[in-house]
């Protein structure tokens, strides 16, 4: 996973130590002396994540980071602030202007790419939200979202300890949130199926339970997927922190506990989780029938063809590629001759479950238009859509719908993947290449993917007929 980085320090050795460090992970790297000149670089290059120091002349880190959030075109982009202050103070403070970390220098290699790469992946599927809504031409304002968001909420806590779990209710009690406790990992998903919750904390050790494995489990289980969890750990746990944020941990606290940074962290997962949860409803609620399919519930050509083009525009921006997967049912007409109508349709909502239920959140699936299939996979390169589109392909030969008289049907899809990283391309032309890649795949022999050739090289068939 690669990224843009903005790294915000005015002393130019530290700036060469972290532009070293990122560099060699392959991540992007750009860079500002000052608090102004950040804020000015964030607006119009648009970093993925902003490590911001603190101790700055002028406009420090927490200054800068209070104008970034109340941006509109910035607030959006989490920061983590790098400093060599370690007063629990200074981390709550930097949390309540709107900090989404807080690291301590000198930096720790471990923690720093593990926060990255965790508040990289956030980004990714709020900013496919905040597409996906900009698309509906629905989007609301960010800052009245965060307005809305500081009300109690339900937590449920998860540990072992007491005494650590009597200090966590009453630290959280007192802020008027609603806590739930549980002490085992089955109590706590079986709880997490029945109830509705805000944040989960979680404590790494369970007393034999691994509470990285219940973390795990947590974002397996469809109806805490999406919930942020907060890890309690000890110093001596730090090592094992990497493999927490990897597995889905959005935030951490070591203990001891304290008061202020467990309510700032806390408050920010809150607000975090609602504002997800508000783009979602609003996404919902602005889907007409104008911009989804009434057979299978996904998108329609419509609004595939807007979503795309955005995102072959934002290339431009983002320096990230994005590949497309074309696809139809194999002899498709001899279903509908055989079986009739009514059991093709059947065939095509199978086949859009079998797809939206094994592709990544931000990949879109979409109908295209009769048994034609599209799905948009940003910031993935050729090689990563040839591996999930034979991954596809191979699912959906081994699914199967059940005939009037009880009879499994099986059938078979090919596809053609296309990729771009120009953002001069149109969806029109991408779609194009896929087609030609799908017609290739249909030509040797169907049940297959082929990849599309680059722009100039592709050469689309001039044959007559459909692909069946």
């Amino acid at each position: 996973m690669t990224a843009r980085i903005l790294v915000v320090d005015d002393i130019a050795a530290n700036v060469k130590l972290l532009e070293a460090k990122l560099s060699a992970e392959y991540y992007d790297v750009i860079t500002a002396d000052n608090g102004r000149t950040a804020i000015e670089v964030a607006e119009k290059q648009a970093p993925d994540i902003i490590l911001l120091d603190v101790m700055m002349p002028g406009m420090d880190g927490f200054e800068t980071c209070c104008e970034l959030k109340a941006n509109a075109k910035t607030a959006h982009i989490p920061v983590v602030m790098v400093t060599a202050l370690s007063d629990v103070s200074d981390r709550v403070r930097g949390l309540e202007s709107g900090a989404d970390d807080f690291l301590s220098k000198p930096v720790n290699d471990v923690a720093l790419f593990a926060r990255v790469r965790s508040l990289v992946r956030l980004k990714m599927m709020m900013d496919e939200l905040r597409v996906r809504q900009e698309t509906s031409g629905r989007l609301g304002a960010i800052a009245s979202e965060f307005e809305l968001a500081d009300s109690p909420a339900k937590v449920l806590v998860v540990e072992k300890s007491r005494f650590t779990t009597q200090r966590l209710s009453e630290y959280l009690s007192e802020a008027e949130h609603d806590v739930v406790c549980a002490d085992t990992g089955e109590r706590a998903l079986e709880l997490g199926r029945e109830q509705t919750f805000d944040l989960v904390i979680v404590g790494i050790d369970l007393g034999g339970e691994d509470g990285l494995r219940l973390c795990s489990q947590f974002r397996s289980q469809e109806e805490t997927r999406h919930l942020p969890l907060l890890l309690l750990l000890e110093d001596m746990d730090l090592p094992r922190l990497a493999k927490g944020l990897d597995l889905g941990v959005t935030d951490y606290l070591v203990k001891p506990l304290d008061r202020g940074e467990l309510l700032a962290r806390v408050r920010t997962q809150v607000r975090r989780r609602r504002y997800h949860d508000r783009l979602r409803e609003r996404i919902q609620a602005s889907m007409s029938m104008a911009f989804t399919d009434s057979l299978t519930g996904l998108y329609n050509r419509r609004y595939l063809m807007t979503h795309l083009d955005r995102k072959l525009m934002g290339i431009a921006e983002t320096g990230k590629p994005v590949s497309v997967m074309l696809f139809d049912v194999d002899h498709f007409k001899a279903v509908n001759d055989t079986h009739g109508h009514g059991l093709g349709d059947d065939v095509l909502v199978k086949l859009a479950e079998v797809a939206s239920n094994n592709l990544r959140s931000v990949d879109l699936v979409a109908r295209l238009g009769g048994e034609e299939f599209v799905v948009v996979m940003p910031e993935s390169n050729a090689a990563t859509a040839m591996q999930v589109a034979e991954r596809l392909c191979a699912l959906v030969a081994e699914s199967s719908i059940d005939l009037p008289d009880g009879t499994p049907l099986s059938v078979t899809i090919s596809i053609g993947v296309a990729a771009s990283d120009n953002a001069e391309e149109m969806a029109d032309d991408l779609l194009e290449r896929a087609d030609a890649a799908l017609y290739a795949a249909k030509n040797a022999g169907r049940n297959r993917v082929k990849l599309a050739d680059p722009p100039a090289a592709t050469q689309r068939s001039s044959a007559a007929g459909g692909h069946y």
